[in-house]
């Protein structure tokens, strides 16, 4: 095992024991508290969408309609970047895009950074856990983005989101 040592208080607040950082634990919590810190805040949120990373905006084209997010990851990958943790887009009942593509973990980097940016500015909430969601203010912002405009950045995710089974809440 690890020796012990000192950490200031902050940072073991966030850091955790060796099995939570096995977990993920302390990203997670960072984005959990950048969505509580902008609930706390008063009023719609200020933000251009227009000036939003592509990946920020494919994450909320991805989940306009149900807006249901996960921050998945494993620790038994033989692969060092496939054991990095991604973000998972609820698209059906059992059907999921993890936004991590084998071999090129930039993309899953890029990605992760769109769901802090999304967290900071609060169009996404933190539930329980590795559970987000859209806010209503991501609803209405997810709304107003179109596919055409996200078809590079979605590419390499294609086939998750056009095999999808049909979503029953949302037959437009």
């Amino acid at each position: 095992m690890f020796p012990q040592y000192h950490i200031p208080d902050f940072e073991s607040k966030v850091v955790g024991t060796w099995e939570e950082l096995g977990l993920g634990a302390p990203t997670i919590i960072a984005f959990a508290l950048l969505c509580s810190n902008a609930l706390a805040r008063q009023g719609e949120p200020k933000y251009d969408l227009d000036e939003l990373s592509a990946e920020a905006k494919a994450l909320l084209f991805v989940a306009r309609n149900r807006g249901v997010f996960e921050i998945k990851g494993t620790n038994n990958a033989y692969d060092a970047s496939a054991r990095f943790l991604s973000v998972s887009v609820e698209v059906g009942d059992e059907h999921a895009v993890d936004f991590k593509v084998r071999g090129k973990p930039d993309i899953t980097i890029r990605f992760l950074s769109g769901f802090r940016e999304l967290c900071d500015i609060g169009l996404i909430m933190h539930h329980l856990f590795r559970d987000f969601s859209l806010s209503e203010f991501g609803f209405k912002a997810a709304k107003q983005l179109k596919e055409a405009d996200l078809i590079q950045v979605l590419a390499p995710f294609a086939h998750d989101i056009a095999n999808r089974p049909p979503d029953p809440t949302n037959l437009e």
